[in-house]
């Protein structure tokens, strides 16, 4: 069974950081492209930035220059550092992947349980 657990998510005031942590377990052969989402209350969950597995990252417009996404293929893991967050960060954010279980198999599109994020002072 392939999980990916997230971890990282808190209270910060405006203004702050925070690092969000995704590590995918389990038995699995590859992973290619991983990112994060986030849902805010009664908001439609969007892309909130991706990685390839060769590195190549892509952001939303509204978190450039703020947030950094990076991976560690060897720990099977992605991260996203927030900067400067505001309170329209607020929302949960969500780990995503894709995950090749088996070399015969295609790539499966696997999410992570949510962890919330709050801007507030």
């Amino acid at each position: 069974q392939v999980q990916l657990v997230e971890s990282g998510g808190g209270l910060v005031q405006p203004g702050g950081s925070l690092r969000l942590s995704c590590a995918a377990s389990g038995s699995f052969f590859s992973i290619n492209a991983m990112g994060w989402y986030r849902q805010a209350p009664g908001k439609q969950r969007e892309l909130v930035a991706a990685i390839t597995s060769g590195g190549s990252t892509n952001y939303v417009d509204s978190v450039k220059d703020r947030f950094t996404i990076s991976r560690d293929n060897a720990k099977n893991s992605v991260y996203l550092h927030m900067n400067s967050l505001k309170p329209e960060d607020t929302a949960v954010y969500y780990c995503n992947a894709d995950i090749r279980r088996r070399t015969w198999l295609d790539y499966t599109n696997y999410w992570g349980q949510g962890t919330q994020v709050t801007v507030s002072s």
